[in-house]
């Protein structure tokens, strides 16, 4: 098994992305702490989890609130004695022209995406470097961290600036043995995802069925929808991989939507 012997730490893993990673974290042989503003959807994740024969623990945090955030990693260190691996997954989605946008609006994106990544770089970093023995970190991105989509200003400079701060973890933790990437999703059917589609239908003034043609699937190879597990699987790939040569990258997972 892969991650056998592993810890993990997964926030916004209650659902969608989050929630496939740390089952099939799991089922790699790791422990998993799910964290998530939803205690009892992160509990049941971990209830189900460790019914199946897995190492489970449902976890409370905002991410954007220092303290809820160290206590958090402080539950998985208690739980499982160490921590090898996080994955910086949670995020939420407004969807607006940026002359419309609310300043409260524009902080809570960045706050929940970049300062909550920040607040949970740092909480590992500590913790792994005290350990002496390595990490992983793994950055949700998306294809909005190498261009734009309009109506989604704070969430492309947001997953722009993780790219800049996994290159500059990269550099820092490279020498204490901890890797750090960013994994880049194109559209997944996730809540997140299915709650713009209306949005986006009324902005563009299009159909649902027009927007998922026409905006999400239009740059795709093949009119198809990255999966849960399309992701997952890049992520217990890069969590595995054994060495520092995979660090300070992005790896882009979205039918072909974009290249490099």
């Amino acid at each position: 098994m892969k991650l056998e012997g592993k810890v993990a730490l997964v926030t916004g893993a209650a659902s969608g992305i989050g929630r496939a990673i740390v089952e099939t974290f799991a089922q790699a042989g790791c422990a998993v702490a799910i964290a998530d503003l939803n205690l009892a959807g992160a509990e049941a994740v971990a209830e189900a989890i460790t019914a199946d024969g897995g190492r489970a623990l449902g976890v409370s945090m905002d991410v954007t609130d220092e303290a809820q955030v160290e206590a958090g990693f402080d539950a998985c260190m208690n739980a499982f004695g160490h921590i090898d691996v996080l994955v910086s997954n949670a995020g939420i989605q407004i969807v607006k022209a940026v002359q419309d946008f609310e300043f409260a609006e524009w902080r809570k994106m960045i706050a929940i995406h970049l300062d909550g990544a920040f607040l949970c770089t740092r909480a590992a970093l500590k913790r792994m470097y005290a350990a002496d023995r390595g990490g992983v970190l793994l950055y949700m991105g998306s294809v909005h961290s190498k261009e734009a989509s309009a109506l989604k200003a704070p969430y492309v400079a947001a997953k722009h600036a993780l790219v800049g701060l996994a290159k500059t973890v990269a550099k820092e933790g490279g020498p204490k043995g901890v890797r750090t990437n960013v994994i880049c999703p194109g559209f997944v059917k996730t809540p997140l995802v299915l709650k713009q589609i209306p949005d986006l239908a009324r902005e563009h003034g299009m159909t649902e069925e027009e927007v998922a043609k026409k905006i999400m699937l239009k740059e795709t190879v093949d009119a198809e929808f990255t999966t849960l597990d399309d992701v997952a699987q890049t992520a217990l790939f890069l969590a595995s991989f054994p060495t520092n040569a995979l660090t300070g990258q992005s790896v882009i997972v979205s039918h072909g939507w974009h290249m490099e």
